[in-house]
């Protein structure tokens, strides 16, 4: 694979809420772990400010 490939997140619950509410990583793990940490970061900060939780959608691999 090129060492210019990335693999991109893009998280669409959040995309009324964050202006690019996407993460990326290098291989497909590292992407999934960025993805992640950046849902629970988001979530964390909402509830704590008393906002409310986007509805989850279904997960799509493409």
């Amino acid at each position: 694979m090129d060492e210019n490939w990335l693999f991109l997140v893009t998280i669409l619950e959040f995309s009324d809420r964050v202006v690019m509410p996407f993460t990326h990583g290098k291989i497909r793990e590292e992407a999934i772990r960025s993805g992640e940490e950046v849902i629970e970061m988001y979530l964390e900060a909402w509830q704590a400010e008393g906002e409310s939780i986007p509805e989850p959608s279904t997960l799509q691999i493409a």
